[in-house]
């Protein structure tokens, strides 16, 4: 009878963990921010408001961080938690670079109306890149997507059915499936999840250049995913191996981050005759 008993509560308790993890599943994906801790200003950069309308009616909230003398235009797609003000560093190293820069936060984030889901994130870059290449004007071969983290599958996705100049992702999982079996490897993660997120998948059908970027100290994401995402690519493609952790790898990395960056935009972003 005790073993009975056991067995029946270790089925209960696994029984409930798979409900658990099922029905709040965006809950352990998406943590974002409503409040809007800075502006670009405070890190000494000019910058326009910006508000866009998704395929599905959404109104979100960026911001356009321009610059001169002008290399090309990046679109940052940042990750799964916070929002756009806690991308501070990456905007003043990007405008370091020459880029001008359009980061958007997902509906549900700052001051982006609605809820985020995958559906939605995707609907939300491909605004993103509407606003650029046609309310801007800008051309799509002058333009190069970038994604963190969550950011990474959302920029491989977009890449994958636009035409940008290239693609960098940067401390990217292959897939939420493949993040799950790593948490969870006790759970049939086939059967729970139902938030994809196939960066490998994207990456495979992307026909531009790719830099990969992972920190071989990543706490968060294995670094064998970065290597992973990195032979997906067809190529041409460059891997770049971060210091540091999940969130600081492009501070600590320092100069040899931006320079890096640099090389590969010296690849895809010739100067304009």
């Amino acid at each position: 009878m005790l073993l009975l008993a056991l067995v029946t509560i270790l089925a209960t308790t696994w029984l409930a963990a798979f409900a658990l993890l099922y029905a709040f599943q965006p809950s352990f994906i998406y943590f974002p921010v409503r409040t809007l801790a800075a502006t670009p200003a405070d890190a000494g950069l000019a910058w326009e408001d910006v508000r866009l309308r998704t395929a599905d009616g959404v109104a979100l909230h960026g911001w356009y961080v321009p610059a001169e003398p002008l290399r090309g235009t990046l679109l940052f797609l940042h990750g799964n938690a916070g929002n756009i003000s806690h991308r501070l560093s990456s905007l003043a190293q990007f405008h370091r670079l020459g880029l001008a820069t359009l980061i958007v936060d997902y509906r549900g984030y700052g001051r982006s109306e609605g809820s985020p889901d995958e559906a939605g994130t995707y609907a939300d870059a491909h605004a993103a890149w509407r606003y650029l290449t046609a309310e801007r004007g800008i051309d799509p071969g002058r333009i190069v997507v970038f994604g963190r983290s969550l950011g990474g599958a959302v920029a491989a996705e977009l890449a994958a059915r636009t035409t940008p100049a290239g693609l960098i992702v940067e401390s990217a999982f292959t897939s939420v499936r493949a993040m799950s079996r790593h948490y969870y490897p006790w759970l049939p993660t086939a059967l729970l999840v139902r938030i994809r997120y196939p960066t490998l998948a994207y990456l495979r059908a992307i026909r531009c250049p790719v830099l990969v970027a992972h920190s071989r100290a990543d706490e968060i994401v294995p670094p064998a995913f970065g290597r992973e995402l990195y032979a997906a690519a067809p190529g041409p493609k460059w891997f770049l191996e971060l210091d540091g952790g999940h969130n600081d790898g492009h501070l600590v990395t320092g100069n040899r981050y931006l320079e890096a960056l640099d090389r590969f935009l010296a690849q895809v972003l010739p100067p304009s005759p």
